[in-house]
């Protein structure tokens, strides 16, 4: 299994990707077909199943989007199913130390590197792939990415990107506000230089960091990805099916609302 992620990232590319919640697969294959580079399958915020996620990982393969899944607990046999189902890379939250961030990353690999346990499912085909290829290879395209949203992680974010198989960090902003005592404040001194931190020490590591662009998903796109590509991004989360749907919601009916002659809700 090849990742286009995986590729991006060694290749020193910008890549961007979309968080997915509502677990519908159309949803999903829609996205990677809309051009998008990575995928999130977020089971940490959503109510999602296994066999929802494989669902959604068949429709994503349809696409040339890489799937990673955020779990929500750093749990190694959570871990191990998703990537056994065909995820390409694991999200996950709340990681504040590198023993924290070392557990994961080698519930990503096979032994030597890791402590996976060899068993892939729809990973290698149901059995019609080769196992050996599988093993020999899959270690050096999946991906890791430690969630950073505590005051905590940010003191060790050196440490963190220092751990081998971390691949990349992605800010949690409101959680990582939160625990700055900022909530909501992403404009404050204390959440900028936190960010700063991290697009630092992703350079000082030679790794990529990630985080999400603000505002409209579609207004001024462009410009915002490009400015946090100066501020040293290089993967980057335009946002999601929740955010994009509610967004169009909204201002259909706020457009219709303020229409005069249809006296819509008045």
């Amino acid at each position: 299994m090849k990742s286009r992620l995986r590729e991006q990232i060694d290749n020193g590319q910008v890549a961007v990707g979309c968080q997915l919640r509502y677990g519908t697969p159309a949803i999903v294959e829609l996205f990677g077909l809309a051009g998008f580079d990575w995928l999130l399958l977020d089971t940490e915020h959503a109510p999602q199943t296994p066999t929802g996620i494989q669902q959604q990982l068949q429709a994503a393969s349809c696409t040339e989007a890489t799937a990673l899944v955020r779990v929500h607990k750093n749990d190694p046999d959570l871990i191990k199913l998703y990537l056994d189902m065909g995820a390409m890379g694991i999200v996950l939250p709340f990681i504040n130390t590198p023993e924290e961030a070392e557990k994961g990353a080698k519930a990503c690999r096979f032994p030597p590197r890791g402590i996976r346990g060899f068993g892939p499912h729809r990973a290698y085909g149901y059995g019609t792939g080769s196992m050996r290829e599988y093993f020999e290879t899959f270690d050096d395209e999946v991906v890791f990415f430690p969630i950073i949203e505590s005051a905590e992680a940010i003191d060790n974010i050196d440490a963190i990107y220092a751990v081998e198989g971390v691949d990349a960090c992605i800010i949690g902003p409101v959680d990582l506000a939160i625990s700055l005592g900022v909530p909501f404040d992403f404009d404050s001194a204390v959440f900028k230089e936190a960010v700063r931190k991290v697009a630092a020490a992703a350079q000082r590591a030679g790794k990529p960091a990630c985080t999400g662009m603000s505002g409209s998903p579609w207004e001024g796109a462009g410009d915002k990805a490009k400015q946090l590509v100066d501020d040293g991004f290089r993967l980057i989360l335009a946002g999601g099916d929740e955010p994009f749907l509610s967004t169009v919601c909204k201002a259909v009916t706020g457009s219709l609302a303020a229409c005069e002659e249809l006296k819509w809700k008045k």
